[in-house]
């Protein structure tokens, strides 16, 4: 007899929902993570209407700050949206894998600290670090080693645009209090900068951009959004990449990729958790069906992939700095591609 129905591999919050979810539907969950405590990420720690409404249906509401929208900003001006219907919340990473761990050990999901160095396919499901399960729900992050060990990771290609076209994240927080309920999005020359309300008192500051890209030359060019951030630094500059990262398939055998190991186009459009989070609930939903949860992911990822793989395109081309000035010409245009990436 197997170990565990469900083994999770990966503890981050995407990892922390699948087993949430699975605990939910009556299985039992095993979560193999090799970091202990609290863990903290470089990104946007924006949460969309659509991943908040997932934490709620799960019970778990982390504190942070309200989000009513979104601004793209640059030298030229800025067009904001507010959500229709719903609105986000900016929430601290390690606030957000707190509530979702204790949430998951509420349920009885059960946390080992191990790595995934191996994964074995046997007739009655798949063995990990010596833990045997019917299932594997793979949500190891980025670089997933799980996804190369079974034998999904994607060659490599080289992209378009600048250097060799792969972009990388950087978050740094800031103690001094918001300015605003919106994301802000400053389109510098070369990089993108999201300042996201997440506390009374903090907000995080994440650039977007290729290698090498300074958090603090990418504010140097921003000089209202430099000077209104002067001084109050609070925390280390953390860093996550290469971005774009590419899958064969989402299921081999026993095995289900799940959020950033299933495949990840970009942080641009802000959105990777409520993805994640859906495509825990599809892997959830479909253990026995491999086919079922390829067709759920598509069709869960199907907004993200294009819209996103779009304006990364187009903001790695010479038209970037086109990219503000047509939202703000066209705002019904700028509010249905938001709208659409909140849902």
């Amino acid at each position: 007899m197997p170990d565990t129905d469900v083994l999770v591999v990966g503890g981050g919050p995407v990892g922390l929902a699948a087993a949430v979810e699975a605990r939910r539907r009556g299985h039992e969950v095993v979560v193999l993570e090799p970091r202990t405590g609290t863990v903290d990420k470089a990104c946007g720690e924006g949460l969309m209407p659509g991943a908040l409404r997932l934490l709620h249906a799960w019970d778990v509401d982390p504190a942070g700050h309200p989000i009513a929208g979104i601004s793209y900003r640059s030298p030229a001006g800025h067009v904001d949206h507010r959500f229709r219907d719903a609105i986000g919340r900016g929430v601290r990473r390690t606030v957000l894998h707190d509530a979702l761990r204790e949430r998951a050990a509420t349920l009885g999901a059960v946390t080992v600290t191990g790595r995934a160095d191996d994964v074995r396919v046997t007739p009655a499901g798949v063995e990990v670090a010596g833990i045997s399960a019917r299932h594997l729900l793979a949500c190891d992050g980025l670089h997933s080693p799980v996804r190369r060990l079974v034998g999904l990771e994607a060659p490599a290609r080289r992209g378009a645009g600048r250097a060799d076209g792969r972009r990388y994240g950087l978050r740094r927080h800031h103690r001094l209090a918001p300015w605003t309920d919106l994301v802000e999005v400053h389109w510098s020359p070369v990089a993108e900068v999201y300042v996201t309300p997440v506390a009374p008192d903090l907000v995080g500051v994440a650039l977007l951009g290729p290698r090498g890209a300074s958090l603090d030359d990418a504010l140097a060019a921003l000089p209202e959004l430099a000077q209104r951030l002067a001084g109050a630094p609070a925390g280390p500059v953390r860093g996550a990449g290469p971005l774009r990262q590419r899958s064969t398939r989402r299921t081999a055998g026993p095995v289900r990729l799940v959020g950033d190991a299933s495949g990840y186009v970009d942080a641009l459009t802000g959105e990777g958790l409520r993805v994640g989070f859906a495509q825990a609930v599809a892997a959830v939903a479909t253990l026995d069906d491999p086919a079922a949860y390829e067709r759920a992911w598509w069709a869960a990822t199907r907004d993200y992939r294009v819209l996103t793989s779009a304006l990364v395109a187009w903001a790695a081309s010479p038209l970037r700095p086109t990219i503000v000035p047509l939202a703000r010409r066209s705002p019904g245009l700028f509010a249905a591609v938001v709208e659409r990436l909140a849902a």
